[in-house]
């Protein structure tokens, strides 16, 4: 990290910018039952969501030999495959991005997701170049979240300092992970997890969803780290 580091704002994508959290639990609990893996519902299956999909195998299949979880891996891959068509961005999504950009942060998304799923990724968000400062994918680290690995390397990478950033996540393990890294977390309750979930775990802040957060910048940490 360089001697000018700069105020930051890690933003989740899957479920805090695209509403992308449901379809994740439909094809996950579709590739258990295309592996044989009986008993796991979609309930559990959206409550996983946001864990390395590793993890989430291990959690929701730990008696399943190695040969099965690789193969509900890649049957994930393939279910949400048939499914990105579906996917659009949550209203205010790109005015929240813009937002942080013009308040003068560095905007960086910080997502579970490879870094080719940015290929589609931003284009559904609808962000323009010169606004956001780059990615951080599950390409840069070893462990996903909730270990704090993924907003620990956007820190470093972008040169953000850490006690002037920011993540914006709408998952338990995003509110882990941050806290776990030595950031704030903003949590939004757009991708289905309950306001009080997410207040147990340790949430900073919690608005409804990127519209709601941006109508109400002015009472958020948002509009007093910078």
């Amino acid at each position: 990290m360089s001697d000018q580091t700069k105020p930051g704002v890690l933003l989740d994508v899957d479920g805090t910018l695209l509403d992308t959290n449901y379809l994740h639990a439909l094809a996950w609990w579709q590739a258990f039952r295309d592996a044989g893996v009986a008993g796991v519902t979609m309930a559990d299956t959206h409550q996983a969501v946001g864990i390395a999909s590793e993890q989430l195998v291990d959690r929701l299949a730990h008696e399943a030999d190695d040969r099965t979880k690789r193969k509900i891996a890649k049957r994930h891959t393939k279910r949400y495959a048939k499914l990105q068509g579906e996917v659009v961005a949550f209203s205010g999504a790109d005015h929240l991005v813009r937002r942080c950009h013009d308040a003068g942060y560095r905007v960086v998304l910080a997502t579970s997701g490879p870094k080719s799923d940015l290929d589609w990724m931003l284009p559904a968000i609808g962000v323009g170049d010169g606004v956001l400062a780059g990615a951080t994918t599950s390409d840069d680290v070893t462990e996903g979240k909730p270990a704090p690995d993924l907003m620990s390397t956007a820190v470093r990478q972008h040169d953000l300092d850490p006690t002037r950033t920011i993540a914006v996540g709408d998952t338990v393990w995003d509110v882990q992970a941050a806290h776990d890294a030595g950031v704030c977390i903003v949590a939004l309750t757009c991708g289905g997890i309950p306001r009080c979930e997410l207040a147990e775990a340790g949430a900073d802040e919690i608005f409804g969803g990127p519209a709601d957060l941006v109508d109400r910048w002015d009472d958020s940490l948002l509009s007093r780290l910078v």
